[in-house]
C-alpha cells in the first residue's frame, strides 16, 4: 500500500491513546479504533507509522500489527484466549529432557530446572518430567493453578502470552517473560537450547538460521509490545 498520510502523532483520547494520520484516527483491520492502553505504546506504534517510506511495509510494524489482534481477535474473547494459552503447560517444553547426549541432558537441566522450581514456587505448579518421547500427562490439579494468573490478564497481556507461548512452546517460559523472571534473550536462549545444541554439532542451514531470527524477533517484540502496554508514561 502507497502511503497516503504526511503526519503521524499520538494522542490522548477517552479510555486510551490513538494515533492519527493527518488528523485522523488509525483503525484496525477489523474497523475498531486503535485504541491503546498507554501513551508510551501509542509513542511507538506512531513511530512505525512514521517510519514507513513510499509504501507502508506491515512487517516493519510489529507492533502495529500486536495491537491489531489483541483489539480484533482477543478483546470480548479473553476466556477462549486464555484457556488456549493455559493449554501449552500440556506439552511444555521445559517438561521433555533427551536422555542423551550428556552435556545436552547438562544444558537443559541447568537452564529449565531453575524455571520450572520458580513456576511451583510462585504459582505451587509443579510439572512433571519425562525423558524420551513418550508423552507425559499433567494432572488437572497442576495445571489448574495456572489458570489465574492467565484468566487475569487483559487482551494486550493475553495477546503477548500467547505469542511467546506459541514461538517457544512453553506457558512457563512465557510467564516467566511476561513476569520480569526472564529477559526476551534470555528466555528464547532457552527454548532453543536443544536446536542450540544441534547446530553446535552440525551448524545451521540457511533457512533455519532465517526461521530462528523471526521466532527470535517474535518473541523480543512481543515482550517490548507488553512491557509499552503496561508502562506508566
Amino acid at each position: 500500500m502507497k502511503r497516503f498520510y504526511q503526519d503521524v502523532a499520538p494522542e490522548a483520547a477517552a479510555g486510551g491513546h490513538l494515533v492519527t494520520l493527518d488528523g485522523r484516527g488509525v483503525s484496525t483491520p477489523g474497523r475498531a479504533p486503535l485504541k491503546l492502553p498507554t501513551a508510551a505504546l501509542a509513542r511507538a506504534v506512531a513511530d512505525e507509522w512514521a517510519a514507513q517510506g513510499e509504501k507502508i511495509d506491515p512487517a516493519a510494524m510489529p507492533l502495529t500489527k500486536l495491537a491489531n489482534t489483541a483489539i480484533d481477535r482477543v478483546t470480548g474473547r479473553e476466556p477462549d484466549i486464555a484457556l488456549d494459552v493455559i493449554s501449552f503447560a500440556k506439552t511444555d517444553l521445559l517438561c521433555y529432557r533427551a536422555e542423551a547426549p550428556a552435556e545436552l541432558v547438562r544444558r537443559q537441566s541447568a537452564g529449565w530446572d531453575p524455571v520450572l522450581d520458580w513456576a511451583a514456587e510462585c504459582y505451587g505448579a509443579r510439572l512433571a518430567v519425562t525423558t524420551g518421547v513418550v508423552p507425559v500427562t499433567q494432572p488437572d490439579a497442576v495445571i489448574a493453578l495456572l489458570f489465574d494468573p492467565v484468566l487475569g490478564e487483559e487482551a494486550f497481556a493475553l495477546t503477548a502470552l500467547h505469542v511467546t507461548a506459541s514461538v517457544m512452546g512453553s506457558l512457563i517460559l512465557a510467564l516467566g517473560l511476561r513476569n520480569g523472571r526472564l529477559g526476551a534473550e534470555e528466555a528464547f536462549g532457552l527454548c532453543e537450547i536443544d536446536d542450540a545444541f544441534q547446530a553446535e554439532q552440525w551448524g545451521w542451514d540457511a533457512e533455519a538460521a532465517r526461521r530462528r531470527e523471526h521466532r527470535k524477533q517474535e518473541v523480543t517484540d512481543a515482550a517490548r509490545f507488553l512491557a509499552l502496554a503496561e508502562a506508566g508514561a
